[in-house]
């Protein structure tokens, strides 16, 4: 039997043990298990490396996208630029690789998204987007962006750059007649705290803007709410979920022939 897992912690959000068994059962893979493990403190993860020897792969979540770098002994090209990874390969050498897969899950998605609400691009490359957060799954984002000719800036309670931005940077009425796009990474508003919003000024949001909230427990956070109710595009991070799950399977897939084969 191979395992396949998530790290993380909290997991309670996860859909990831869901959307792989479903996977698994649907398309009639075999010897393959995918499972949770909740881990606060990558301290540990030797230890819980030693504790499972089937282990082939794993998935890497919040908080650990970025301190996990150290504890690999290669990189992707990709996840080298980004400086975060979120799946993992196990070598049989015991090594880990280390690639991100939320970049392209992110592209695509935003994509996907653009094509059925019968917008392009084009309309997009005059303007800027907003990234709220500044962790892992923040530079993924900005990578996918960047590969999209769409300018950004972070948006942080504490900026890092000299062109970062603070949530008070945003009551500025002249900022929201560039901006096209917002994309939510942090966790805030994520389930169990659902009553919990970033402090995005709502009311500057009009039917021109598009909200991108990577939260997809709940279905609807209280930012997707808020932007709709302005007259926003708002979609939730589930179809990105699963397209940078798919990119994942396939890289273990490719990585490990033995698993391929099953």
């Amino acid at each position: 039997m191979y395992l396949l897992g998530l790290i993380g912690y909290p997991l309670g959000h996860s859909f990831s043990q869901r959307y792989f068994s479903e996977k698994f059962a649907r398309e009639g893979i075999q010897g393959v298990e995918y499972a949770l493990f909740p881990l606060p403190d990558l301290r540990a993860l030797p230890q819980w490396l030693a504790q499972h020897p089937h282990l082939i792969g794993f998935n890497v979540t919040i908080p650990h996208k970025q301190a996990i770098v150290p504890y690999l002994h290669r990189l992707d090209p990709v996840a080298q630029t980004i400086g975060a990874v979120n799946t993992v390969v196990v070598l049989p050498d015991g090594s880990l690789s280390g690639y991100n897969t939320d970049a392209e899950g992110f592209r695509q998605a935003l994509l996907a998204w653009l094509q059925a609400e019968g917008a392009s691009l084009s309309s997009w490359r005059n303007a800027e987007a907003l990234i709220l957060g500044t962790g892992g799954s923040a530079q993924a984002v900005a990578y996918a962006l960047r590969q999209l000719g769409i300018a950004y800036r972070f948006v942080s309670r504490y900026p890092k750059t000299s062109d970062g931005l603070n949530y008070r940077d945003l009551d500025a009425p002249h900022l929201w007649e560039r901006v096209a796009l917002i994309v939510n990474t942090t966790p805030v508003g994520m389930y169990p705290d659902i009553d919990e919003c970033p402090p995005l000024p709502l009311h500057h949001l009009r039917a021109r803007h598009w909200v991108f909230d990577l939260i997809y427990n709940p279905a609807e956070t209280l930012l997707l709410r808020g932007a709709k109710s302005q007259g926003a595009r708002a979609t939730n991070g589930l179809e990105m979920l699963f397209r940078q799950a798919e990119a994942a399977w396939a890289i273990w897939r490719t990585a490990l022939p033995t698993l391929a084969s099953s």
